[in-house]
């Protein structure tokens, strides 16, 4: 016994299409009319409703009704006349409307519906802790990354990731997640040292050999988390 499908034939008002297009219905009525006696769209049925205007008062008014492959066809050349950059738009709700009246419906009632029902559910279950399954064992690794409180250099984030240290460089660069200083050397912006993707450590204390001080250099470090961040990054940018 196959799944009842309801008769049923998709149909769309005049009131929705002004809704769609956020045109004023008067104006969509107007615009049916004129291309109605052009011939150049068939005479849709019409009925009065009633609706809530802007303040919330119920109103009563003339809406025409396009139902099936012809309304469908019409209502196209509706928009089109009157907005053509929302014609995407009624195409998707068309699309949406036709996929309501080809879902099937099951009675509940009946044993073989009902069983029908359970093994769909059971299958999807079945797939959807398939994909857990598949997922659990990355994101155990990245959990087991972020909880280590070891830092890293952008070679070794490189080499854990899986792609070239210059790209990683390059990306990092071109998102200004960090920048290079003066003396060409890769460094943190603020707001990155801030949210604990980067650290600075300091590198022991050397004498300059030009003016006698001495000075500390900063290196920029990729904390654990910043490793899971930056993964995340290079995954969305499909550098892998």
């Amino acid at each position: 016994m196959n799944a009842i499908v309801p008769v049923q034939i998709q149909m769309m008002t005049s009131l929705e299409i002004a809704e769609l297009v956020e045109k004023r219905h008067d104006n969509v009525k107007r615009t049916i009319k004129n291309l109605v006696d052009q011939r150049v769209i068939t005479l849709p049925q019409f009925e009065e409703t009633s609706f809530l205007n802007s303040i919330g008062r119920k109103q009563n008014t003339i809406v025409y009704k396009f139902t099936g492959e012809q309304g469908k066809r019409d209502s196209i050349i509706v928009v089109a006349q009157l907005c053509p950059e929302f014609t995407a738009r009624l195409v998707d709700r068309w699309q949406e409307l036709e996929a309501q009246v080809a879902q099937p419906v099951f009675d509940i009632s009946n044993p073989y519906h009902l069983l029908q029902a359970i093994e769909t559910q059971a299958k999807q279950n079945i797939e959807l802790t398939q994909k857990v399954e598949k997922l659990e064992p990355k994101a155990q690794a990245l959990d087991t990354i972020a909880e280590t409180v070891h830092t890293y250099c952008i070679r070794e984030c490189a080499k854990t990731i899986g792609i070239k240290e210059k790209d990683l460089i390059n990306l990092l660069l071109q998102k200004k997640w960090c920048y290079r200083d003066a003396e060409k050397k890769l460094q943190p912006h603020a707001q990155y040292v801030l949210n604990g993707v980067f650290t600075n450590k300091a590198s022991p204390v050397i004498k300059n050999q030009n003016d006698g001080q001495e000075r500390v250099f900063l290196h920029m470090r990729v904390t654990a988390f910043g490793l899971t961040r930056i993964t995340g990054l290079v995954n969305k940018e499909k550098l892998k």
